[in-house]
């Protein structure tokens, strides 16, 4: 037991560590944004070949989203930070972003995943650019590494006119969270 209990405060370190990491690659400000859009077009690609029903969606709604985060779950606290690109579909316009989650559950593990938000309203579309807040609740298992492993989950969220999808690039969790999620402009890439 003792044994163990000396592990949690590398496990703890490690895993805040793993979080921190999640920004965009680069040195110019130009180099962060080619590889967010890059992130961006390799997700929707991946999520149209696991998903074709969501070929159409892209064009059809009033904006879309995606999101790279990297999430840490100890015992009974999740956090996890990341970023992406809003693209409100009439004004052709990319909004870069930040996000930042903080959750409480039982579960234990570290994740990194892709979220992809379509928006079937122009309203909610601004005010997730504008105000950013997403609630919901989270249950998953995830053991997987490259191709290799799977993942299942499943999301609720209160906004009726978003849909979320969500697919696991890596990792090893096992959670049920509640979590609230803040979404913001990223001041240097906007």
């Amino acid at each position: 037991m003792r044994d163990g209990c000396s592990r949690l405060p590398a496990l703890i370190a490690l895993s805040l560590l793993a979080a921190g990491c999640a920004t965009p690659k680069g040195v110019t400000i130009e180099e962060k944004r080619s590889y967010v859009l890059k992130m961006k077009d390799e997700t929707l690609a991946r999520l149209h070949k696991e998903k074709p029903e969501t070929r159409g969606m892209v064009k059809k709604a009033a904006g879309y989203a995606v999101f790279s985060n990297i999430g840490t779950h100890i015992f009974f606290l999740a956090g996890g930070n990341g970023y992406g690109v809003v693209v409100d579909n009439s004004a052709g316009q990319k909004t870069f972003m930040k996000m930042r989650s903080v959750g409480f559950g039982l579960g234990m593990g570290v994740k990194d995943f892709r979220a992809v938000f379509f928006f079937t309203n122009k309203r909610v579309l601004k005010e997730f650019i504008d105000k950013g807040w997403a609630f919901g609740g989270q249950a998953d298992a995830a053991a997987k590494s490259g191709e290799k492993g799977g993942a299942a989950g499943g999301e609720a969220y209160v906004e009726d006119n978003i849909q979320i999808y969500q697919l696991t690039e890596s990792g090893l969790a096992l959670q049920a969270t509640v979590a609230g999620t803040k979404y913001w402009k990223d001041k240097d890439l906007n």
